[in-house]
């Protein structure tokens, strides 16, 4: 971390004010003077080490700092006058963490602690040492006045780049542990990990395992599939037990909070409905899976956060710049193209002009890409649909998009790894399929997904050493658990289809999707 000019300036200070007190006490071979000066050194090289490693809140505020030199100055100026030029110090301290105000109230403390215990100590103050101690502390008072300038215009530069630095720390750290997770970080295994804790403990016909957000629960996980009454009853349990902050346990389905990011519910058995169940036993053996998960969901949403920001700056840059001067280029070959020397230059010109039009418009698909994001929509369909509608005006190809989903949402990261793959299927049958029209289905049963992409292109073509949008959206679909199957049609054109189960093998259909669908 680069050390400001502020602890530069301070750090020269504290060194020049121990040269100038242990000269004389070497030179004159003054012991009291020596023990002075080590224990002004242990103030001031913790004061150092913790600032510079941004501990902050280990190290002594000016107001302690002030007060520990004023007593160290007072019990060893009787040995060596040359002791109080440590008192130079503290008001330039207090000026580099906290302003004038906090420089005042340094002086006084400063002032009244070596006053009072030289005092208290020596039973006199001498006309010299009164001399010395007001040297000094003024001394202290006008390099502070003179470094204020500098220290101010320090401390702006670090208001802009302190939550930088913050994060780079933290960064690192979270680096330096993530070769200790040994659960990773995968928020859907650590919510099934914590489902089976639940269930070798509590009978039950099924349970699913919800992340609250506002009056929204989000399904993570479950144990086995339920039928649509028995779900709707473990989500009003689970929206019960978050609203009451207490379990729920009808003698039909149960529910409590697992710290402040989860809550479980779970159908009874029908054979046995009982209003005991040992929820505090099962709190404690999921209190490190908490911890685990708690870490999980946050990992997740930093990374989300820090994705939908550089997409935007990758936005920012690519409309700002790479599109500018492809559309400059496009004015510049129409002002040739105007006066051509022949025909055929002309017929070369035009052909250009096509060539870069569509340069300009593939620039424009990819920037409004990156700029569309699944949080600016109320759900996964309507992020859909929305950037299904931009790419069909831009393309001119009809797109028809037919939605079936519940309220219940999935997990925002889930929902953005699925946006990213039909885009990208939308993109690709846009671009390269030649396709007259494009269908796309998107059912949504949290925690279940299944959206399709149906065009009546020419087909599967042999793959692009340049293109990788195929592997992407492989990687994409495994990082949620999801299956991507990519096939030609019967008849003319490609499917691509991206089914998400969580908790179950992606094996054959979405037979319960299907059925509903239907």
């Amino acid at each position: 971390m680069p050390i400001s000019n502020a602890l530069m300036v301070l750090g020269a200070t504290r060194l020049f004010a121990l040269l100038a007190i242990g000269a004389p006490a070497l030179w004159f071979r003054d012991r009291e003077a020596l023990l002075a000066l080590v224990a002004l050194s242990a103030l001031w090289i913790y004061q150092g080490v913790t600032l510079t490693r941004r501990e902050l809140e280990l190290t002594l505020p000016p107001t302690v700092e002030a007060v520990a030199v004023g007593v160290i100055c007072a019990l060893g100026m009787e040995y060596s006058e040359a002791i109080l030029a440590a008192l130079v110090v503290p008001p330039l301290f207090a000026t580099a963490v906290g302003g004038v105000r906090t420089l005042v109230r340094v002086v006084v403390f400063q002032s009244v602690t070596v006053t009072w215990f030289a005092l208290l100590w020596w039973q006199q103050i001498t006309a010299e040492q009164s001399v010395a101690i007001f040297t000094w502390t003024m001394a202290g008072v006008g390099l502070s006045w003179v470094a204020h300038y500098t220290f101010r215009q320090d401390r702006a530069a670090d208001a802009a780049i302190a939550p930088y630095r913050d994060a780079q720390h933290l960064i690192r750290q979270l680096l330096e542990l993530s070769d200790n997770l040994t659960s990773g970080l995968d928020v859907t295994a650590l919510g099934g990990e914590m489902l089976a804790v639940v269930g070798d403990r509590i009978p039950n016909r099924g349970l699913e395992f919800f992340v609250p957000s506002g009056d929204v629960m989000t399904p993570v996980a479950s144990s086995t599939e339920l039928d649509d009454e028995t779900s709707h009853q473990l989500l009003t349990a689970a929206l019960d037990a978050t609203t009451w902050g207490t379990p729920v346990n009808d003698g039909k389905v149960f529910a409590f909070r697992i710290g402040d990011s989860a809550v479980i519910a779970g159908a009874l058995p029908h054979t046995r409905r009982t209003d005991t169940l040992p929820i505090a036993e099962v709190r404690g053996a999921l209190a490190s899976h908490a911890v685990k998960f708690d870490t999980a969901l946050l990992f997740t949403r930093f990374r989300n956060a820090a994705t939908a920001d550089e997409r935007q700056r990758l936005a920012r840059e690519m409309h700002d710049g790479v599109a500018q001067d492809i559309a400059s280029l496009g004015y510049l070959v129409d002002a040739i193209a105007a006066r051509p020397a022949d025909e055929q230059q002309g017929k070369q010109l035009a052909m250009l002009r096509d060539r870069v039009s569509g340069v300009v418009a593939e620039v424009r698909r990819s920037v409004m890409n990156l700029r569309t994001s699944i949080g600016e929509h109320e759900s996964l369909g309507a992020a859909i649909s929305a950037i299904a509608r931009h790419l069909s005006e831009s393309s001119g190809i009809p797109i028809r998009v037919r939605l079936d989903e519940q309220p219940t949402r999935l997990r925002p990261e889930v929902e953005s790894e699925l946006f990213r793959i039909t885009q990208e299927a939308i993109n690709n049958a846009v671009k390269h399929a030649r396709a007259t029209a494009i269908d796309v289905q998107c059912q949504v049963y949290a925690p279940e997904a299944r959206i399709t992409v149906t065009d009546n292109g020419v087909g599967l073509q042999s793959g692009r050493s340049d293109s990788h949008g195929l592997k992407i959206m492989r990687e994409r679909a495994r990082l949620i658990g999801a299956r991507l199957q990519v096939k030609d049609n019967a008849s003319r054109g490609v499917t691509v289809r991206v089914v998400l189960r969580p908790g179950h093998e992606e094996i054959g259909t979405t037979e319960r999707m299907e059925e509903r669908a239907s």
